[in-house]
């Protein structure tokens, strides 16, 4: 995939946003799954981009359950049926997403009914392991890091909830037991599903897609502390201008680091009637570089075409597409 040019001068095209690249083949992958009808197969065809395509959610809750998932993976497992609903209630009321976890290849005898909190919000990033003697702990644990012990590193969370989308676990399975980190889960419904292989980084939130091979590259960008730009989806809870942005502006600065370019602030810019009727919209976002402000302008607008987003889509739908205007500062 093609990282995120940089804007366009005076008397050039604006730049369009990174488009998705074909996944590698793996052989891992069961023969003939991976058709021409698969969302994934279909979006890496078009070149979709994921830039501004990552979670709203900041804070996570994971919780180890093996075995096999549902649909609605939380209340369609092996996870105690009188406490799901109550766990899911909690978690939205806190602001909390719930992902359920497994180790890659990990059979039900295996488990160590192990769950974490994560926070991805700035300045607070991190992530705390602990274990339960029953699922019922979930309901009254402080979620909050003060309790559990401390991830020294990265966490890396691969979407292989293939009930959700066949996409996730084709090519989630085969990644998340090839990654080269300690610390690999196969996670839950992550959303983008034709961006497969989903990837999901805590503490701080970084979604990637289309992640070829190994994953080796992204492992090896956060072990530097930076992002692995030319599949970065966004920052999770960030909304989806200021994930375009920092894309933008990463590319155009060079700087990588996961802490780098914070969001300042950002603002719609008014449009004409026409453009409000098609869907255009126009943001400027400002981030925070090393010596002054970085001051993205960009471009939104609904996709040409309507296409089937994920593989169980039921209609056609439109997609946004961003567009760099400029970078200035």
């Amino acid at each position: 995939m093609g990282s995120v040019p940089t804007p366009s001068g005076p008397g050039r095209e604006p730049a369009a946003l990174p488009r998705v690249s074909a996944p590698a083949a793996s052989r891992s992958t069961p023969a003939g799954r991976l058709d021409a009808t698969r969302c994934s197969v279909t979006a890496a065809a078009r070149g979709d981009s994921p830039v501004g395509t990552a979670s709203p959610a900041q804070r996570w809750l994971l919780v180890e359950q093996p075995g096999p998932w549902g649909r609605d993976a939380l209340t369609q497992s092996r996870f105690d049926a009188g406490v799901a609903a109550r766990l899911s209630a909690r978690a939205r009321a806190e602001g909390v997403r719930v992902l359920l976890v497994r180790r890659p290849g990990e059979r039900l005898a295996d488990t160590g009914r192990r769950w974490a909190y994560a926070d991805g919000r700035p300045g607070r990033e991190g992530l705390w392991w602990s274990a339960r003697t029953e699922d019922a702990d979930l309901l009254s644990v402080p979620w909050d890091g003060s309790v559990g012990e401390r991830a020294e590193g990265p966490t890396y969370l691969v979407c292989t909830h293939g009930q959700h989308d066949a996409c996730c676990a084709l090519r989630g399975r085969p990644l998340a037991r090839a990654m080269p980190s300690a610390d690999v889960w196969e996670c839950s419904h992550l959303g983008g599903c034709r961006f497969a292989s989903n990837v999901l980084v805590l503490p701080h939130g970084f979604a990637y897609g289309a992640v070829p091979g190994d994953g080796a590259d992204v492992v090896a960008a956060h072990a530097r502390g930076e992002v692995a730009l030319p599949w970065l989806r966004g920052r999770a809870g960030l909304a989806m201008p200021a994930q375009a942005a920092q894309a933008a502006a990463r590319e155009a600065t060079g700087l990588l680091g996961v802490d780098d370019l914070p969001v300042r602030g950002s603002r719609r810019l008014p449009g004409t009637d026409a453009e409000e009727a098609e869907g255009v919209e126009r943001f400027e976002v400002v981030l925070a570089g090393p010596t002054g402000d970085v001051v993205v302008r960009l471009e939104s607008r609904p996709s040409a075409e309507a296409v089937q987003l994920t593989c169980r889509a039921t209609h056609p739908a439109h997609s946004r597409v961003w567009t760099t205007l400029a970078v200035t500062g």
